[in-house]
């Protein structure tokens, strides 16, 4: 296959397996070349893209903001928190707008699930979801899938926990989709009160046990509990939800078997994991920033590619 099955990278859930494998040999391509002293190819010069954050994102923004500059397209960054959207502009007026300038991608991050679908129903532009609400992350559930590939050799037959925040998480959402799609079996841990209800009919088991999570996995991926999208008290205290679901290298060391450690960022040192276990050779948190980079290119060459 030598190109995706979509035009728009709008969540995992819209992909085959087929454009996963795509994406990672591209992405094999780009991490060659952001390895080397000249660290740009001119693959996109006549492309712009338009980078819309309607949250806010420190790294996904940088990670999506070098990858269009390694691929030398033009960059336009749209704050909505500093624009016309304050002043109850509507999501297709702003886009409109920007692409009245001519505009061959968005890259969107939205607190509403499914913008990215609502909008590539009405502009011509190839979007890419950047994150929408609790829903999706696709990009980020790659780069942690092509991240397992690389220190695990492949993907199928792995056992992988996502453990923390399930409930808010569109990285765990994602990351189930995609790890499911490639063969491995995937458990949830963390506190019941932020598990859904829906989650098992996605194919995963549910693990209130942390311990017993860790002793059955290969790869354990850390979320971050997200206090910005909580209304009410999910668990008593940070201190207790450290004490049943925070990983320490005492924990590590304890268990019959190495594993490997991810996290998507932005940590929360010493409440998920602590800074030994986040620094250790079991910890993969710089690898996924840097694959962060190859994969968001590769994602964007290949959705550039169909754009006629």
């Amino acid at each position: 296959m030598s190109e995706l099955s979509v035009n728009h990278l709008l969540g995992i859930k819209y992909i085959t397996q087929e454009d996963i494998d795509l994406i990672f040999k591209t992405a094999d391509h780009f991490k060659e070349v952001i390895n080397r002293p000249i660290k740009k190819v001119p693959s996109l010069r006549d492309i712009t893209i338009a980078n819309l954050f309607f949250e806010n994102s420190t790294r996904t923004k940088l990670s999506f903001e070098l990858a269009e500059k390694r691929l030398s397209a033009d960059v336009i960054n749209f704050s909505a928190a500093a624009s016309s959207v304050k002043k109850g502009e509507t999501l297709i007026d702003t886009v409109n707008n920007i692409l009245s300038m001519k505009v061959d991608m968005v890259v969107m991050r939205h607190p509403n699930p499914g913008a990215g679908v609502f909008l590539s129903k009405h502009i011509k532009a190839s979007i890419i979801n950047a994150g929408d609400g609790a829903h999706e992350h696709p990009t980020q559930a790659l780069l942690d899938s092509y991240s397992i590939k690389e220190r695990l050799g492949e993907v199928a037959g792995k056992n992988v926990v996502i453990v923390g925040d399930i409930l808010h998480s569109r990285v765990a959402l994602s990351n189930i989709y995609a790890l499911k799609l490639q063969g491995a079996n995937v458990k949830i841990c963390g506190p019941k009160t932020l598990i859904p209800k829906y989650i098992e009919s996605l194919g995963v088991e549910v693990e209130l046990d942390l311990r017993k999570a860790l002793e059955w996995c290969d790869v354990a991926n850390m979320l971050r509990v997200q206090n910005e999208r909580m209304d009410i008290s999910y668990f008593p205290s940070t201190r207790e939800y450290r004490q049943q679901y925070g990983v320490s290298k005492d924990l590590l060391d304890s268990l019959n078997k190495e594993i490997v450690i991810m996290h998507p960022g932005p940590i929360n040192r010493g409440v998920e994991i602590t800074s030994d276990v986040a620094d250790s050779g079991q910890s993969i948190i710089l690898d996924q920033v840097q694959n962060g980079v190859a994969v968001r290119m590769a994602v964007i060459y290949l959705l550039a590619s169909k754009i006629k």
